[in-house]
């Protein structure tokens, strides 16, 4: 019972510790695209909220796409109509 109870403490101080520092054990490589997240069809620009390159420790390079209702997907970097949506997203913002 001493063990159990010893255990729960330290972990009960270990999450308090780790809430007040701001330090979260969850995995860095949430923000990675798998070969089952992607999509291959050509996504409509309208139904773009924004989209994100993958970090450079991920394994593939990609770019997660978040639609209006807030679904994501991965993209591969390299899609033709991809790069024409991100040539087209970033001269229409350089030029406003």
């Amino acid at each position: 019972m001493k063990v159990f109870s010893l255990a729960l403490l330290t972990l009960l101080l270990a999450a308090l510790w780790t809430g007040s520092q701001g330090i979260s054990f969850r995995s860095p490589y949430g923000v990675c695209c798998y070969k089952e997240m992607f999509v291959r069809q050509k996504i409509p620009a309208f139904l773009i909220r924004s989209y994100q390159k993958t970090p450079s420790h991920c394994s593939r390079k990609a770019v997660r796409v978040e639609l209006l209702k807030g679904k994501k997907f991965c993209v591969d970097w390299e899609e033709g109509w991809f790069q024409q949506y991100r040539r087209q997203k970033e001269s229409t913002s350089t030029s406003t």
